[in-house]
Formats: structure tokens, sequence, C-alpha cells
């Protein structure tokens, strides 16, 4: 990786290169929901790009070949609500971190990598069908609770059997809002087992 992530600890980034290559044998393609500058995306495209190239320098089956799908509003955070107040937080506003789609697009081109399905929306206005038939691995980014509410009701259903879904600022104290929504999802999902890691959740499906 000739880049730094800019969101995400060094440990953090590589807990999540080391999921994206344990989940590429899975069935489903990858998907970050919330990709801000895509530092993470730039990652796991990294990933995919070196594991699709199989023994030999040969193509991997294409059965096995997996595909990156990134969100984000490109607009900024949304308006917080109630779920997301927090000292901590003050400087996470409505309309910061903002940046535009093409800005991230000419990332991947300068950085030589495949360029993503990349689609600009609010996570509200994003239906199933936005998504792709089924998931691998998700990354979560929303830094607020609907942001994660919304993200987590658009994937589940998408998840394959063995499927990883990571939640980035479970453990953030400055982003309260994120530890709820996935409290409240998990609440009622008695099967699923998760794990803490620095600031993450990982959830098995």
């Amino acid at each position: 990786m000739a880049w730094k992530n800019e969101q995400v600890s060094e440990l953090e980034t590589k807990k999540i290169v080391t999921l994206a290559r344990e989940q590429f044998p899975c069935e489903g393609d990858y998907v970050e929901l919330g990709c801000y500058k895509g530092d993470t995306s730039l990652l796991l495209a990294e990933v995919l790009r070196d594991l699709s190239i199989g023994a030999c320098g040969k193509p991997v089956e294409k059965s096995v070949q997996k595909k990156l799908w990134i969100y984000d509003s490109f607009e900024g955070l949304p308006e917080k609500r109630i779920e997301d107040a927090s000292v901590l937080g003050e400087d996470f506003k409505e309309g910061e971190l903002l940046v535009t789609k093409r800005e991230v697009k000419e990332r991947f081109l300068r950085a030589g990598l495949p360029v993503p399905v990349i689609k600009k929306a609010w996570f509200e206005d994003l239906t199933e069908a936005d998504l792709p038939a089924k998931i691998a691995l998700a990354f979560l980014d929303g830094d607020f609770y609907s942001s994660i509410k919304v993200s987590l009701a658009l994937v589940e259903n998408k998840m394959v059997v063995g499927g990883v879904i990571v939640v980035h600022d479970y453990g953030n104290a400055a982003l309260p809002g994120v530890a709820k929504a996935v409290d409240e999802w998990k609440a009622n999902k008695k099967n699923i087992k998760s794990e803490s890691y620095q600031s993450m959740l990982i959830i098995h499906i």
C-alpha cells in the first residue's frame, strides 16, 4: 500500500486487509458505505486486484472474481441527530468531510487500480437494488446514527453465510450514534457473533 489511511489507524488498516484477504474465497462482492477520500476503498481494491491474479500470473476463475462497490453522499456529513450528541464530537458537523466523486475516481486512476462502482447518494435514498446481489465483506463508515442504521438495513439481507460486516467508529466516543445504531440492530439477532478491534466492530454472519 503506497498511501496513508487518514481515518483508520494503522492497526485497523492491517486488520481490514487481513479480513479482505480472508473473505476472498467467499461468494459475493465487497462494499463500502461512507468512503470519504477513498483510503479504505483503495485498500480493498488493491487486495482484490492482487488476489484476482492466481498462480503463474493467470486470472482466477470467474466464479471467484469480485467487484468493489462504494457509496457516499459526496456532500459531506448529514445532519446530526440526538443519538450523535457528544462533546468530543463537536468537530463532526453537517457538511464536514466533503470530497467529490471525481476526486475519489481520480485517486484510483492515479494508483493504477480498477475503478470500482461508485454511487453518489444519501444512504436513505439507496435501495437494495443499488447494492450487489451478494456481499462477502461490508465496510460501514457512516459516522452518524442514521447512516449506520440505514447501512445495516441495506446490507443485512445481501450478506452471504460466512460474510463479515465491519463497522468503523463503533468504539469512538466522539461518534456515539454508531454504537447505538449497531446495538439496536444486534438486539434481535442472537445468533450473530461479533468482536471489537480498536474502534471497529467486526460482525460475523
